[in-house]
């Protein structure tokens, strides 16, 4: 196997986190082979996507270019400037067409491996269908003549639904790319750490509103951080409340901004019928007076454009829940948009807020909480604390014939133990407002008898409780006596 060797470039100092990104852009960027390179950026906006790319044509002496939307020869027009502008040509080129054009790009490269990095790609296929078509033959091209042009050519976009399918079996370009990177929103302890929030129950209410896109708090809130907890409740009037923000619209544009959505007011109502508690298919279609079959189509679409997420049910493999992806969509649909009217008049954002604030607390950070606790499973628990190599985890349903009812796990942990894998190895309820105790346990004791009796090994499940508020005494004591894995606020920021 030959491998090509790639240099590594510092990371800018601006730059906060994002070193694996980095690294592997990088790499991509830097690699000694042959002939061109393909690379497929890609993630919801705001995520720094395009941050990452310039420091990059910056660390590089790279070619970047942001599309925009404009008419096909308007683009062709543009671009031919941007080559000018790299090149120090006194006169633009002027490409007739994409197959020009890609020419014009392929022979920047011509003395060494370089970046050639085109942002909002997507707004160039729009108005030019076949660009993909035509890139993947002049990859072909060059491949086979072993030609000396070297572009790592990068497409970079935020509509998701195109951006997947890009490399899919069905475009032109499958198979052809050797990077397919996906920057996501930073982790919750990293969300805090950039925002410079040390109390970790302030950091779980400002997350469960932004979440953690970084452009939020230096573009949209103007780097206007909570000072403590006493001051979210202001925080929130001032930006996320406040119609004179950017941040205040941007959960609408998000649904805007993504071309595959046709009827938007179905896609709103379908995100709204989620945020506020539905997460069937059938509780969805109820709340949106449609018949399940109706809402397959925008489920899946609004899945494809990374706005919901489907988890199958850990106990039930018929049932699946959807989840928005973006809090502040959540929290717009649950807490912003039932109250449009009251926003607009002057002072109603505190009056607004003290009526909605109770909605705020069980229908957007309670659910929240339940999947910050899943993800520092996934992410940050140590495998001894579970007695396994956590590897699956969700919520899951498990039916109580006696009572006639079903008692709902918050965090299911599967994982394996030495070669054994898919093995039950924590049950674990979530409660961001009340304080935990024995009853608690106790209902988690039932859940696993209910498993065992259906035939599931629960032998190294350990019962689990996560808490916003905290834990009595017994339910302490039961924890040094290793009946139960207690999480707390402190834990779920700093421990393992």
């Amino acid at each position: 196997m030959v491998r090509h060797t790639a240099r590594s470039l510092p990371r800018p100092p601006d730059m906060f986190d994002r070193e694996w990104e980095w690294s592997e852009l990088t790499a991509f960027a830097t690699s000694e082979g042959t002939g061109p390179r393909l690379g497929v950026v890609s993630g919801r906006r705001r995520q720094g996507k395009s941050f990452l790319l310039q420091a990059l044509a910056d660390a590089t002496d790279g070619f970047y270019y942001a599309a925009v939307e404009a008419s096909a020869t308007e683009s062709l027009h543009l671009l031919g400037e941007a080559v000018a502008r790299f090149t120090g040509a006194a006169v633009p080129p002027r490409p007739a067409n994409w197959d020009q054009a890609l020419e014009l790009l392929f022979e920047l490269a011509a003395d060494r491996p370089l970046p050639v990095v085109i942002d909002e790609f997507p707004y160039l296929v729009r108005n030019a269908p076949a660009l993909p078509s035509q890139l993947q033959a002049a990859l072909g091209v060059r491949s086979e003549r072993h030609r000396k042009e070297r572009p790592r050519i990068l497409l970079c976009g935020s509509a998701m639904s195109f951006m997947g399918g890009l490399l899919s079996g069905a475009s032109p370009l499958y198979g052809r790319a050797g990077l397919d990177l996906v920057v996501h929103s930073l982790g919750f302890r990293e969300a805090a750490e950039f925002w410079g929030i040390r109390d970790p129950r302030l950091a779980v209410l400002v997350h469960a509103i932004v979440g953690g896109t970084p452009a939020y708090r230096r573009e949209f809130v103007d780097d206007d951080v909570p000072d403590g907890p006493d001051d979210f409740d202001a925080w929130v009037c001032r930006t996320v409340l406040n119609p004179a923000r950017p941040i205040h619209g941007e959960a609408p544009y998000l649904l805007a901004a993504e071309p595959d959505l046709r009827n938007r007011s179905l896609y709103h109502s379908v995100l709204a019928a989620v945020a506020s508690g539905n997460r069937t298919s059938g509780g969805i279609a109820s709340a949106v007076g449609r018949r399940a079959t109706d809402i397959s189509l925008p489920l899946s679409v609004l899945r494809n454009c990374g706005l919901l997420t489907a988890e199958p049910d850990a106990f039930r493999a018929n049932r699946t829940t959807y989840h928005v992806a973006e809090p502040l969509i959540t929290f717009h649909h649950a807490v912003v948009r039932p109250e449009t009217a009251s926003l607009s008049r002057r002072r109603g954002a505190a009056r607004m807020w003290e009526h909605s604030r109770p909605t705020f607390l069980s229908k957007v950070v309670g659910p929240h909480f339940e999947r910050l606790c899943r993800e520092w499973v996934e992410w940050h628990a140590d495998p001894a604390t579970f007695g396994g190599m956590p590897i699956q985890v969700a919520s899951g349903t498990v039916a109580d014939p006696v009572n006639r009812t079903s008692l709902e796990a918050d965090v299911v942990v599967h994982g394996a133990i030495g070669q054994d894998q898919g093995i039950l190895l924590s049950v674990g309820e979530a409660k961001w407002h009340k304080v935990m105790h024995l009853g608690h346990l106790q209902r988690l004791r039932r859940m696993l008898g209910l498993l065992e009796a259906r035939g599931v090994d629960t032998t190294h499940a350990r019962p689990a409780c996560y808490s916003g508020a905290g834990f009595d005494p017994e339910l302490r004591a039961a924890e040094e006596r290793g009946e139960v894995v207690l999480v707390d606020l402190h834990r779920l920021y700093h421990g393992s």
